[in-house]
């Protein structure tokens, strides 16, 4: 699949356009990821990115018939394990721009959001792995333990499009199974990152909304999970003028109402019932600890009909309906975690040892993802086309699988209308076993049997 022939001619065709038209190479000039002596940064770049297009490793790349055509093994750990080169640049710049173009495509009036989310990052065979860490996996049905890192994510979405923008993998002070390496020259960026991997999410995170406004990505508010909805951090975060839509949990925080310091619990009582609204019970207004005023709308567990979920935004302007639904975006960004490890090897790929192997080769799997997501949007947008066609076409719709679940089923339904009764009753019974056989939440949103006149 790579040619033998120039430095910069190792592309496939299908992707040559794409690093010319997202000027990756560019991007990687500007971050200080070059070299002076031996193959180009380019150009093994190119040699990582495509690793995945062959289905092989490097190692086991190196082991095939195809060895000669490529450098020794070194030269891409070296490559790697450069702790001079600034990857959280090139990553911020790469994902900027590509946003960028994507904007163009959107609706002004379309809420674009980022997304905070942490996933793990498992290294469980690893022993000697720099600033390897014992992490807690929450999100694991398992509630385990594992050695390895937890991965701290910023993106960007507008709601059909997801970009990653940011990372951190976050090791632990008290959890260290390694330390930091005793030779790394500390007036480097990857020192600075290895600092970085000590602190703690919620020190993080205000840091990396920064530097996202700063180089030019236009959000309007920050979507983040119940392990992150605290108060010191919304209130960092609205300081920078962009509104926290979140998940909340009952615990030891306190809301104020009417003069009164009272929990989420005693908060749902207090809160008046919305209605002609299925799955939104209640709605209130309150202040946060800080003085810090949000709105916190109370929705049906649809895994448990008799429980609730909370959900706050400090936008107290939002509808209890635009408040669920621009949350809902937030399911983007663990589309991309299961995306980035099952199909795009994060993990996987390469076994190296240094915080940097990890820091360079998680960024390359990063834009791996930018340039398939911008490439799906090319070719599921009619927009970018561009001339009288953009002004025909109207832009994408969001995706919303119950949406589409349901349309399907008013498609059979009007099928059924024009066919002869023997052939539509044989399709409604294989309609009736179908959805028989269906979970609990999908049925849920098809209120309506198929089989209905």
């Amino acid at each position: 699949m790579i040619d033998h022939n120039h430095d910069n001619n190792q592309l496939p065709k299908e992707l040559r356009s794409v690093f010319s038209e997202l000027e990756i190479f560019k991007h990687l000039r500007n971050a200080g990821i070059q070299k002076s002596v031996g193959f180009s940064s380019s150009y093994l770049f190119q040699i990582v990115f495509c690793l995945i297009f062959q289905h092989r490793n490097w190692f086991s790349l190196l082991e095939s018939k195809k060895a000669e055509r490529y450098p020794a093994k070194d030269a891409v750990y070296r490559f790697l394990n450069q702790s001079t080169f600034n990857w959280r640049r090139f990553l911020l710049a790469f994902s900027a721009s590509t946003i960028q173009k994507v904007g163009h495509l959107t609706d002004q009036t379309r809420p674009k959001v980022f997304i905070i989310d942490d996933s793990s990052f498992d290294r469980n065979r690893s022993k000697k792995v720099e600033l390897l860490a014992r992490c807690f996996d929450h999100a694991s049905p398992k509630m385990r333990f594992y050695k390895g890192f937890r991965m701290l994510t910023l993106g960007w979405s507008d709601g059909y499009t997801f970009m990653p923008v940011d990372f951190s993998l976050l090791s632990s002070k008290n959890s260290q199974i390694n330390g930091i390496q005793a030779d790394i020259d500390k007036r480097t960026s990857g020192y600075k990152r290895r600092v970085n991997a000590l602190q703690t999410a919620p020190e993080q995170i205000p840091a990396m909304i920064q530097r996202a406004l700063s180089s030019g990505i236009d959000a309007s508010y920050v979507l983040m999970d119940s392990w992150f909805t605290m108060p010191p951090l919304i209130k960092g975060i609205v300081d920078q003028g962009i509104d926290v839509i979140g998940m909340v949990k009952a615990t030891k925080q306190r809301y104020s109402v009417a003069g009164q310091l009272v929990d989420l619990k005693k908060l749902y009582h207090l809160a008046q019932p919305v209605q002609d609204k299925k799955s939104i019970l209640r709605s209130i207004h309150c202040v946060m600890s800080n003085g810090t005023p949000i709105k916190i709308i109370f929705i049906q567990n649809r895994n448990k009909k008799s429980e609730w979920l909370a959900i706050l935004s400090t936008d107290c302007t939002l509808s209890e309906q635009e408040i669920v639904r621009i949350y809902g975006m937030r399911w983007d960004i663990e589309v991309f975690f299961k995306t980035t490890k099952s199909l795009l090897k994060l993990q996987k790929e390469f076994q190296g040892r240094s915080y940097d192997s990890l820091i360079s080769h998680t960024t390359i799997v990063f834009s791996r993802y930018i340039v398939l997501a911008w490439q799906n949007r090319c070719n599921t947008d009619e927009r970018t086309l561009g001339g009288l066609f953009y002004e025909l076409c109207d832009e994408v719709n969001e995706l919303d699988w119950a949406v589409a679940l349901q349309q399907l089923i008013e498609l059979f339904q009007d099928v059924l209308k024009q066919t002869n009764s023997k052939l539509k009753k044989l399709v409604e019974n294989q309609l009736q076993q179908w959805m028989a056989g269906l979970p609990s939440y999908i049925k849920a949103y098809l209120p309506i049997s198929p089989c209905e006149s």
